[in-house]
């Protein structure tokens, strides 16, 4: 159903088969109106959606009888269809109920279905959460089972993760639906968190199903129809989204920037290059109609958010979602604080390569938590076996290759057996026989850093010095040396590789003996 082509931290090049087509991800999902689409079909595949969601609640409540569904809407691509969620969460309740929801998304031939749940929102008191968990779970529990009597049509059911902000039941929420055999995972209650900012929250709620969800699983992300966001969400694992943003902000007069939002009526420039924005001047956008107006707006919003998860999949290609994610997290704080959850997601180093073309480009501490960095790390701690007990740690040199260093060259003049080893800010300790390797050799970081913004380092010379060594000099400025002293005994501290090279060569006579 699913096969990955390309991966970078969990984010995936994907393809998921369908009855009706292939949907290669990461893929946006416009929201389709069953019945009063304003933004036509021919649009949306103009503009390059291959795949589209729909309302199957407010389709039912039109057709009584069933009919395809593609045909309802005249897209012969892959459909998804939520089973009414939405209204769910703005009512409380529908006047229908999870069986005959799904009978009539199986008969209306949607390719990707959702049981209905009952969504948790953002906000809500646990033990209300609790309940909306469990009838979500038992809805799943039944359509899966009934899916099964039936026999496989096709349709693939997107199980469906509740818990919003509670992430134990997030967490508990894919453990019953993975155990219960589905292979399409949606994670719901989005839309609230991020109309509230509250993106760390919403990134800790994809990383609490994901690190259940086995990575060879697609997961979809419900209501998440911003640029903004898109590129986090895919970091984190998720493959497929949906949203009715394009129009919703459309009819707000609501702007979309690769960055941000932005009300029409502020605009004096169109920053972009797309068939409306090259068609018009601001001046004459704002001039239009309220109808021609909403709907060129929202024709822009589709661009803007297509050519997003382009941006996403070339960067996925490249070896840059890193690079991407960061970038983009420099829009908006709240955006900067999510990040921090990417260090925190184990199962991001999982999807990363081990290898790259490309150089890492380290420019901010939280660089130093890059997957590749953390598994350089580790493996240098677990599996060094140093030539000798004696260590010189030297601060990274300007030239390299390291060996071809003057530093470097200083040190073996001195025809003494040590190991030799340089330190950097972002990938910590690099001993001689790795600084050849990735990623030690295949990196750009900034020189002007202060070393108590990078943890990381401390820990990695404390471990790589461990009981390794019966006599070590670093060389270290005062910033550096202060971090380090209360963490390391018999150590001896230099300021400079002349100061190291003087004392190796009075002590060489001694460490002979």
């Amino acid at each position: 159903m699913f096969e990955i082509k390309h991966s970078d931290l969990a984010g995936r090049i994907g393809r998921l088969y369908t009855k009706h087509g292939v949907i290669d991800t990461p893929a946006f999902l416009p929201v389709v109106h069953p019945i009063r689409q304003e933004v036509s079909i021919e649009e949306l595949k103009r503009i390059g959606f291959k795949a589209v969601i729909t309302n199957a609640y407010i389709t039912l409540k039109e057709y009584k009888n069933a009919r395809d569904i593609h045909e309802i809407i005249g897209f012969d691509g892959p459909i998804m269809t939520d089973s009414g969620g939405y209204q769910v969460l703005v009512y409380g309740s529908i006047d229908v109920d999870h069986i005959t929801m799904a009978n009539f998304q199986s008969s209306i031939g949607s390719d990707i279905a959702v049981p209905l749940d009952k969504p948790t929102g953002f906000n809500l008191p646990r033990s209300k959460a609790e309940q909306y968990v469990e009838l979500t779970l038992k809805a799943a529990e039944d359509t899966i089972n009934m899916a099964k009597v039936e026999g496989v049509n096709s349709t693939i059911w997107a199980a469906p993760i509740q818990g919003g902000e509670h992430l134990d039941l997030v967490e508990y929420s894919s453990m019953r639906l993975l155990a219960m055999g589905y292979e399409f995972f949606a994670l719901g209650s989005p839309t609230e968190l991020m109309e509230a900012y509250e993106f760390y929250t919403l990134a800790r709620m994809i990383a609490s199903a994901r690190k259940v969800i086995p990575l060879s699983k697609p997961l979809h992300l419900f209501g998440s129809g911003h640029p903004l966001t898109i590129p986090l969400a895919v970091a984190l694992g998720c493959d497929t989204f949906d949203s009715a943003s394009y129009m919703l902000y459309a009819k707000d007069g609501r702007y979309m920037l690769s960055n941000g939002t932005c009300n029409i009526k502020d605009l004096d420039y169109l920053p972009c290059n797309c068939p409306v924005c090259s068609r018009y001047t601001a001046k004459e956008l704002k001039e239009l109609g309220k109808h021609e107006l909403i709907l060129n707006i929202a024709l822009h919003n589709l661009y803007t958010i297509k050519r997003e998860v382009e941006h996403v999949k070339h960067a996925i290609v490249e070896g840059r979602l890193w690079e991407y994610v960061i970038q983009k997290s420099l829009s908006h704080p709240r955006l900067m604080d999510a990040n921090h959850v990417l260090k925190e997601c184990k199962y991001i180093e999982v999807c990363t390569p081990l290898y790259k073309d490309r150089a890492l480009l380290l420019n901010l501490p939280i660089d130093q938590y890059r997957p590749e960095l953390s598994r350089f790390r580790r493996s240098v701690i677990d599996n060094y076996t140093p030539r000798s007990d004696i260590l010189v740690l030297l601060k990274e040199p300007e030239e390299h290759p390291f060996y071809a260093s003057r530093e470097y060259r200083s040190v073996k003049a001195l025809n003494i057996n040590v190991s030799i080893a340089y330190y950097n800010p972002f990938i910590g300790v690099v001993p001689e026989e790795l600084s050849d390797m990735y990623p030690s050799s295949h990196m750009l970081a900034v020189k002007n850093v202060k070393y108590r913004d990078f943890p990381t380092l401390i820990d990695s010379i404390v471990e790589f010095i461990g009981d390794r060594f019966r006599s070590v000099i670093i060389e270290a400025d005062d910033e550096l040396r202060t971090l380090l002293e209360d963490r390391l005994k018999n150590v001896i501290f230099l300021s400079d590789i002349e100061s190291i090279v003087s004392y190796l060569t009075n002590k060489s006579k001694e460490w002979m003996l």
